[in-house]
């Protein structure tokens, strides 16, 4: 019970304290306005370049709107317990790093769901959305794995915010990536190979393949093998984050700098 109090509890007021989204205009501003004008703005595009239609722009953008939510929500969640002066006494804890850092990329998982389901439902109603009904669990299969897989990717690059200065930076260039090689915005078959690769390693590339999908018909088997693959790619960078968060820990207690260099 203490560790489920530690995970569930204490994630929660890290959250709080550690991210800028505590006051109702900057939520609403940061997590649910912006993804919804970004998705409107790549459909209008879509449309005057006559690239690929609404549906293509749709399902990638929502895929895309939990990056804010999930990919630097986890980013911050470790980067600004140096930056607000907080990790020295995270890590003296001599509490589970698995409860203590796995607690705060659970409310980032959380809001990538909803941003998802908000983006979609305002998708729907102004834009449309083709999707047969029984392409709707893929649909959500692949939204819950991409929220896993994008939280991962986060906790990664915050793991180096115990070394590194300034991870927004990083951060950045990573939900560039994300645009460019995924598939969400970009069609994955007209990238060089090499920059195809780099995109299956990627955390939304294998969500998008599924939702895509299952908006064309395909059975729900279909799309459990892209979830599937998701999941395998959040898993790992899950293990990555782990592992760097560990051993930046161990280099900062053996030069007895826990504030990181």
């Amino acid at each position: 019970m203490r560790t489920i109090r530690l995970v569930g509890v204490g994630g929660i007021l890290a959250y709080r304290a550690l991210f800028n989204w505590t006051s109702p205009s900057l939520f609403i501003g940061s997590l649910l306005a912006a993804p919804v004008f970004q998705l409107l703005f790549f459909v209008y595009l879509g449309r005057e370049i006559g690239v690929a239609d609404d549906n293509f722009y749709v399902l990638g953008n929502v895929l895309l709107a939990a990056t804010g939510a999930c990919v630097t929500g986890g980013t911050m969640a470790i980067a600004n317990e140096r930056r607000y002066g907080t990790l020295g006494p995270v890590l003296l804890s001599a509490r589970s790093r698995m409860a203590l850092w796995g607690g705060r990329a659970l409310p980032y998982i959380g809001n990538a769901l909803l941003v998802m389901v908000f983006t979609l439902v305002c998708a729907s109603v102004t834009v449309g959305l083709r999707m047969p009904s029984s392409g709707v669990p893929g649909l959500l299969l692949a939204l819950v794995a991409a929220s896993l897989s994008g939280t991962a990717f986060g906790m990664v690059i915050g793991s180096i915010g115990l070394r590194a200065r300034n991870t927004m930076v990083v951060a950045n260039i990573a939900y560039t990536m994300l645009i460019l090689l995924t598939g969400t915005n970009v069609a994955r078959d007209t990238l060089p190979a090499w920059l195809g690769w780099i995109g299956t390693v990627l955390p939304l590339t294998h969500a998008t393949e599924a939702v895509r999908a299952s908006s064309d018909g395909a059975g729900l088997m279909v799309a459990l093998g892209y979830v599937a693959q998701e999941t395998a790619v959040g898993l790992g960078y899950g293990a990555l984050a782990a592992a760097l968060l560990k051993y930046f820990e161990w280099t900062s207690r053996r030069g007895a700098s826990l504030d990181a260099l």
